[in-house]
């Protein structure tokens, strides 16, 4: 046996018997696992993984841009009933029969979807953002098709044109890349791209671009080569939801999203076109890319598409923001360069070279203080990347730590402790724990 294997059944028996533990004296249990007594009884092992992660996420500063804590309705509904159904097709038009339940739910996140979102014709049936995005290809595109795409280096996604993905193989990408000095989209290049390249699609959208994107100018640049126009918005799509970020809904042939992230849904994904466009993204998502709906997901979207069209849900999103900002100037005063000069969303993106850091070992010294983020490429220029030589930064995000209630003077707190962290504090650990312990994620939970 390795040593890696020893290690991780010796945490999974630790885990096994906090699980026992709390189960006696009645303390925690995993948010959104109602039966968990059950789980404990008949499979306490991975009642102990529930119990591990539930206080791993309780414990530390979760920071991962992409990462959020849905409400409890959201988990009841992933836990619930819907999850045993099996519903090939589309509501009315199923392959299984038994479906009227499933049919109504899938009919309500729909239209909650539409109205939220202002669009014709919404698909919820996609299991991931990448599911979306290959949905919204082969709805549009052949195989060997030109598309342009933010290239990967400078934060486009493995779907815009990785050559380990299917989009990479499938498909001819051109990719566009941000201002080395200012980190910032030149409009202009794209077009002289899309000019010289006369794509059938060009994708907008990344997972690290920390500023709004001018969606009018792309559908002016699409429209000049006759290209479709794809809007791949995973993670502003809760922005959008809460009115704190512009919508590419009047502007793309097709978005493309996931419902976490700011959203705070489940993890998924869906589409969003014009009625053009519905029936091609329906037959694209199924039968061509997908099988059978996972239909508790589906009714968990429906429930996060209802928390985003609140009062509530507009202030949060607008709070994101807020906090995302703070968050950069104060990580600014602590040394760090900060992308953009800052941010218009929920994401920051930072290099920790001023602090003689590289951004793996960064990483790993706040992972060791309790905060959890990750790492991202930084502009370079083509030089550079030919040579490998790229330049790795931080990424962070504040939408799950705004979801604890935490506001602009705790991310004065965090940058702190994230400077202190990079300057090997020891003292850290201890101190992130105290700040979230303030604010638990789920606080009516034991």
């Amino acid at each position: 046996m390795s040593a890696t294997t020893a290690s991780a059944r010796s945490e999974s028996k630790a885990a096994e018997e906090r699980a026992r533990a709390s189960a006696r004296d009645g303390t925690a249990r995993p948010a959104g696992a109602p039966d968990f007594d059950a789980l404990l009884s008949q499979d306490p092992e991975i009642a102990g993984v529930l119990l591990g992660e539930s206080a791993r996420q309780a414990d530390g500063l979760q920071l991962i841009a992409a990462e959020n804590y849905t409400s409890p309705a959201v988990l009841a509904a992933l836990g619930s009933p819907l999850g045993n159904k099996y519903a090939e097709g589309y509501p009315g038009a199923r392959h299984h029969g038994g479906c009227e339940i499933v049919d109504l739910a899938e009919r309500i996140a729909v239209e909650r979807a539409k109205a939220l979102f202002g669009a014709e014709h919404a698909n919820v049936q996609p299991h991931s953002g990448s599911s979306a995005v290959l949905a919204a290809y082969a709805a549009l595109l052949r195989p060997g098709d030109t598309v342009l795409a933010m290239s990967l280096p400078h934060g486009g996604h493995l779907t815009h044109g990785s050559p380990a993905n299917f989009s990479g193989r499938w498909f001819d990408f051109a990719g566009y890349g941000l201002d080395e000095d200012s980190g910032l989209l030149d409009y202009d290049a794209v077009r002289a791209l899309a000019r010289d390249r006369r794509p059938r699609a060009i994708v907008c959208g990344s997972i690290s671009y920390p500023r709004h994107i001018d969606y009018a100018a792309f559908r002016d640049i699409a429209d000049e080569v006759g290209a479709y126009l794809i809007a791949d918005v995973a993670h502003p799509m809760g922005l959008i939801a809460g009115g704190a970020a512009p919508s590419p809904v009047p502007y793309a042939d097709v978005v493309c999203a996931t419902t976490h992230k700011v959203l705070r849904g489940p993890r998924g994904g869906m589409v969003l076109c014009g009625a053009k466009l519905a029936e091609r993204i329906d037959r694209a998502v199924f039968p061509f890319t997908q099988g059978g709906a996972q239909m508790n997901a589906v009714a968990a979207k429906a429930v996060a598409f209802a928390e985003a069209a609140t009062p509530a849900f507009g202030a949060y999103a607008h709070q994101v923001v807020a906090n995302a900002r703070t968050l950069a100037r104060a990580l600014a005063e602590q040394g760090l360069a900060v992308g953009t000069g800052g941010t218009d969303t929920h994401l920051i993106t930072a290099d920790t070279a001023p602090l003689e850091v590289d951004a793996r070992t960064a990483r790993g010294r706040l992972a060791a203080a309790g905060i959890v983020l990750d790492t991202c490429a930084l502009p370079c220029t083509e030089a550079a990347e030919r040579r490998a030589a790229r330049r790795y930064g931080i990424r962070l995000g504040t939408a799950a730590v705004t979801t604890q209630g935490m506001g602009e003077a705790e991310m004065r707190v965090i940058a702190e402790l994230i400077g202190a962290a990079l300057r090997e504090d020891t003292a850290v650990r201890a101190e992130t724990v105290a700040l979230v312990h303030r604010f638990p994620p789920y606080p009516d939970r034991g």
